[in-house]
């Protein structure tokens, strides 16, 4: 497994970036975030505590199911979707479908860093 490094930029300051990157004027280094937050609040929101235990618990348990996780977490399984979706936007988890059609969550990361700069910055 290996370590997610994850940043925080607004809107005005992803376009910029995504834009630059699209026509090459801006390279991103390997150590650059791979995935990006809006704002910090939205950042805690996505790893809190409960959801970093949900995190722990489908790399330590790998579920079979996303009903054997809800088992498993004592969480309602729609809440679970719902959470492991969003997770899945920002690349935190990956959900699968087995053979039979069911959803299986993993995780591939074991850490994730957070880069986050004082001040205002444009990437790009």
């Amino acid at each position: 497994m290996s370590t997610l490094k994850v940043g925080i930029a607004n809107y005005d300051e992803m376009k910029t970036r995504t834009l630059a990157i699209a026509s090459g004027a801006f390279k991103p280094k390997r150590s650059d975030p791979k995935i990006w937050f809006t704002s910090m609040e939205s950042f805690a929101k996505v790893l809190s505590d409960k959801n970093r235990v949900l995190l722990d618990l489908i790399m330590e348990k790998k579920p079979g199911s996303l009903a054997e996780l809800a088992e498993l977490s004592g969480r309602a399984k729609s809440n679970l979707s719902r959470t492991l979706h969003t997770m899945e936007r920002y690349g935190l988890v990956q959900l699968k479908k087995d053979a039979s059609g069911k959803v299986v969550p993993r995780v591939s990361y074991t850490d994730i860093v957070l880069d986050v700069s004082i001040g205002t910055r444009t990437s790009a």
